[in-house]
């Protein structure tokens, strides 16, 4: 990676984050709570890009210019909102549990070839 490329990111992802701040209290919260969902979930996109948290903005900032609170955007269930925008995203919980099955098959067929 050059160092172009590194400092090209840092400005995208401080203007993402001013686009956070200028959000309404509870969309912020509610914002926050949502990013630290999909890091520990991990859908393998948000390594490339910020794509995913960009379209939750766009569609807080129009929540928010239509007067609405942030649950009546995303429902009461933030985690089951978060799930349904990743439902066709692979993540690193998905290539974990693919390593799991590989090694427990392979440890298997050892045992099972004896």
């Amino acid at each position: 990676m050059r160092i172009q490329d590194i400092i090209e990111g840092k400005k995208k992802w401080r203007a993402h984050m001013a686009r956070v701040k200028a959000l309404p209290q509870d969309y912020q919260i509610v914002y926050k709570e949502i990013q630290k969902y999909l890091f520990k979930v991990g859908p393998v996109e948000l390594t490339e890009g910020t794509d995913l948290l960009t379209g939750i903005i766009d569609l807080f900032e129009e929540g928010a210019t239509l007067g609405k609170g942030v649950l009546e955007v995303t429902g009461s269930d933030v985690a089951a909102f978060c799930d349904d925008l990743i439902k066709d995203s692979k993540t690193y919980a998905d290539i974990y549990q693919e390593c799991v099955d590989q090694e427990v098959n392979k440890a298997m067929k050892k045992v099972t070839d004896k």
